[in-house]
């Protein structure tokens, strides 16, 4: 059982009803802390609020629902993505705009909607969730890795605007992670030979989204004050 925080805190994590947004939730809720989802299809507990973090108006009901239930929002973890597997020249406009949309306007809301609650503590942490893709690039995912290396940026300039409000911004972009969102891409033949990755992982394994939660909980930790502006890659060795 993880060690219980020092201090118990309201944490948001956006995209935890599965894969690693949900290993991120049960692992800031078994620490003690106070855990709501967001997400497009909640488990349907009270600790579950449906929301759509392209549109505002539903991140923006969905928070007022959680500080009305849990109080004023001090941790966030944003997993909530879409991925997309489309050679360039095919990309329609509209499908580039979706996964811009989830990705990229996404994080501009929800970001945007907890930040307050934080200023006014004095106390906030911020971990994005990102992709490993973002180093090296990947082939047919250009609009994914586009977005993606933008949340980067965006986590950088984020802790130089708020470091001095007593918030961290870091990222964490996962490697070879086996989650579903990942199974699906390799039943569709979206991942090439899967048993090669593995092999050329430094580590010889697949990735859990138990090794991100791990990540995400120590970010967030009161530890954790003097990190920020960082792109942590949990990738078993790969995109060093």
């Amino acid at each position: 059982m993880p060690a219980a925080p020092s201090t118990v805190r309201t944490a948001v994590v956006t995209g935890g009803a599965s894969g690693i947004g949900r290993a991120v939730a049960e692992r800031l809720a078994a620490q003690g802390h106070r855990v709501a989802v967001l997400d497009l299809n909640p488990a349907g507990d009270g600790a579950s609020f449906t929301a759509d973090v392209t549109d505002r108006t539903q991140v923006d009901a969905a928070l007022d629902e959680v500080r009305r239930q849990f109080g004023p929002v001090e941790i966030l973890v944003h997993a909530a993505g879409l991925s997309g597997f489309t050679a360039f020249k095919d990309i329609s406009f509209d499908e580039w705009q979706r996964v811009i949309d989830v990705n990229l306007h996404g994080t501009f809301h929800i970001l945007q909607a907890v930040l307050p609650d934080m200023v006014a503590a004095g106390w906030g942490r911020i971990v994005n969730i990102s992709s490993s893709s973002t180093h090296s690039g990947v082939p047919f995912m250009s609009h994914y890795v586009a977005a993606k290396s933008a949340v980067n940026g965006l986590t950088k300039s984020l802790a130089l605007e708020y470091g001095p409000a007593g918030i961290t911004v870091n990222a964490v972009p996962p490697g070879f992670i086996d989650t579903p969102m990942l199974r699906a891409a390799e039943t569709h033949g979206q991942l090439g030979d899967v048993a090669k990755t593995v092999e050329q992982t430094p580590v010889r394994r697949m990735g859990r989204p138990e090794d991100i939660a791990a990540a995400c909980a120590f970010l967030v930790s009161e530890e954790a004050g003097y990190i920020t502006g960082q792109i942590l890659g949990v990738n078993g060795g790969r995109n060093t």
